[in-house]
Parts: C-alpha cells; structure tokens; sequence
C-alpha cells in the first residue's frame, strides 16, 4: 500500500492550495480516508476525514471548519483536501491515512493503518 500526497507549499495568509493522495494497493473504495498534520513540538492532530461510504461524509476540526474542504474521487483513488483562507497556523506538514471499512469517522490517529509521507505547507503572515 502507498499513499502520495502532494501539493503542499508556501502560501501567504489568506490564500488556499489544494493538496491530494494518490493511493495504490488497496481497494480504496473500502477505505475511510483522513488527513492529520503534525507542527513541529506538536503532536499529530486530525484536520479532516471522508468516508468509504456512498455518499462519503465528512468530518472536520474545529479549527478548520469552514475553510478547508476534504473530498474523494475513487475512480482515480484519490483524496483531496482543499484549503482556503489558510492561517500561519495551519503551517504543518500534512499527511492523509487510510483506515479499512471503519463503522464511524475517526479522528484518533491510530485507527488508521496506512500513512503517506507528508506535504509540507508552509503559511507566511
């Protein structure tokens, strides 16, 4: 299994960037996707998390709600997380997990089996 992500960079405050996770070696329609981010000192923190089910819903952080966007295409087994409105805050590196046919939306980092190596996004004030 790999999970790609990509997309990342450095951006001003108040601007957005789109990061994706191209996903291979898994039914992917089967897998709840998330996204985390991990500061540094700080520990991983969820940011938001789609569904496998029809329909997919979603799920967010407080800190991102209304700014940042998450969504999946299985066709091209990826997953994609808008961000708008980015804070200097919101600088981390990202990364988006995968979690087999779970019953309800996690946010707990270690109910996700698989993990991509991180895009960094870097917000400038």
């Amino acid at each position: 299994v790999q999970l790609q992500a990509s997309g990342g960079g450095l951006v001003q405050s108040g601007g957005s960037l789109r990061l994706s996770c191209a996903a291979s070696g898994l039914i992917f329609s089967s897998y709840a996707m998330g996204w985390f981010r991990q500061a540094p000192g700080k520990e991983r923190e969820f940011v938001a998390g789609i569904s496998w089910r029809s329909g997919g819903s979603t799920a967010y952080a407080d800190s991102v709600k209304g700014r940042f966007t998450i969504s999946r295409d299985n066709a091209k087994n990826t997953v994609y997380l808008q961000m708008n409105s980015l804070k200097p805050e919101d600088t981390a590196v990202y990364h988006c997990a995968a979690e087999l046919l779970p019953s309800t939306l996690h946010s707990n980092p270690v109910s996700y089996a698989y993990w991509g190596q991180g895009t960094l996004v870097t917000v400038s004030s």
